[in-house]
């Protein structure tokens, strides 16, 4: 590994169960880095056919974000071939690099492969996304398992713990709180840290104001756009077209 690029490299893990918001994160951080850095975003949601990074990729590559998704995603084709070009993200010039991974074993399972090349990167994230609205995530014992799960299967340990709980255009403080106090059991009883709590502006300030001396469990709040809610249209239209 190039030993200029490795030292200058920040590589962040997005991983946790389906609905937990990852595409969403990893846009933002995307379009928060390229503002600085040389960034590439690299989609490994080879299954799931809702709400992909890569299903906005020419907004992103208009800010200057590179892409590297699976072959055929989006097509409507499943297949679980990945572009060679993965392996490059090690050892090239970005300075961001940022993994969306499926919220399934499929995905994890893929970036298990890698697993010598993120042994070799100085500078490593693995964050597991909490969505405690969505299934099998509602509970610590629920979030325990599938964290363990995909551990296993990606043979990457989790660094940090990230509560994106939300419900989309519904979403409240109060929402925000109750995953608050799952994450932040599910921290004590793995002894990972909360890195991210994450919202938007106005339900994320509101939530803070309830928690001003709690921030163990708060990590950096992160404040989001949701780019993604619109692709419900996006994804209709598409697939009418089909009929």
């Amino acid at each position: 590994m190039n030993k200029e690029y490795s030292a200058n490299k920040h590589t962040i893990v997005l991983i946790g169960h389906f609905g937990s918001g990852k595409s969403e994160i990893a846009i933002n951080f995307a379009l928060e880095a390229i503002k600085t850095q040389p960034t590439v975003l690299i989609d490994l949601d080879m299954v799931n056919p809702y709400f992909r990074s890569s299903d906005i990729e020419n907004e992103l590559k208009e800010q200057g974000i590179d892409i590297i998704k699976p072959n055929f995603a989006g097509t409507g084709i499943e297949s679980l071939s990945l572009p060679a070009d993965i392996y490059s993200v090690f050892i090239d010039s970005h300075e961001k690099v940022i993994f969306d991974v499926g919220g399934d074993m499929t995905g994890a399972i893929a970036l298990g492969q890698y697993k010598r090349y993120f042994e070799m990167l100085d500078n490593l994230e693995v964050l597991f996304v909490i969505n405690t609205k969505r299934a099998l995530s509602a509970t610590v014992e629920e979030n325990i398992a599938q964290l363990q799960k995909i551990e296993a299967a990606s043979r990457l340990k989790i660094t940090g713990l990230v509560n994106n709980t939300n419900l989309s255009n519904e979403s409240t403080a109060e929402i925000l709180s109750e995953g608050y106090e799952i994450v932040k059991d599910v921290s004590k009883e793995l002894g990972i840290p909360v890195k991210y709590t994450v919202g938007e502006p106005e339900v994320l300030d509101e939530f803070l104001k309830n928690y001003e001396h709690e921030k163990e469990y708060i990590g950096t709040p992160y404040p989001i756009t949701r780019y993604m809610q619109r692709d419900w249209d996006r994804f209709i239209e598409k697939h009418s077209r089909k009929k």
